[in-house]
């Protein structure tokens, strides 16, 4: 005597632990490399209670970055570590801006920098055809600004 055959019944949920386990080894990683993702000039940046820029996701930031001794460095092409003359950012602001003409501009400088060599700055990013310039500053502290 044969036993007919039993339908097996179909399970209809998902089992979600194991992209639990995947999500958290993604965060952790994620969590790890962000702070080194994060290259540029080391400047002291001047410190202001200013709302953020609010810029598209999708798109970079270009930052014009004057250190103490006011050379610029520019974080588009190559060598972004070394100094670069006015002549070089320009260029290399140009090509960005024909790819994409609305990529936000920044300028951060060390607070120790002239404010003639800041305006210098501006001058150099407006000549490539920047329109909109922000400006780099770190949160205020708890103290107020000495007047």
């Amino acid at each position: 005597m044969s036993t007919p055959m039993q339908k097996r019944k179909l399970m209809g949920e998902i089992n979600v632990v194991p992209y639990i386990d995947v999500m958290l080894v993604l965060l952790v990683i994620f969590m790890v490399t962000a702070p080194l993702l994060t290259q540029g000039i080391e400047v002291d940046l001047p410190k202001a209670n200013a709302e953020p820029i609010e810029t598209p996701p999708d798109q970079d930031p270009l930052v014009l970055s004057v250190d103490a001794d006011g050379n610029f460095y520019i974080n588009a092409g190559d060598n972004k570590d070394q100094p670069q003359s006015g002549d070089e950012i320009i260029r290399r602001i140009g090509i960005v801006l024909e790819r994409s003409p609305e990529t936000p501009m920044f300028v951060k400088a060390d607070r120790a920098v002239p404010y003639g060599n800041v305006v210098g700055a501006m001058v150099v990013l407006q000549q490539a055809g920047a329109e909109n310039i922000g400006f780099v500053t770190d949160p205020l502290d708890t103290y107020p600004i000495p007047e």
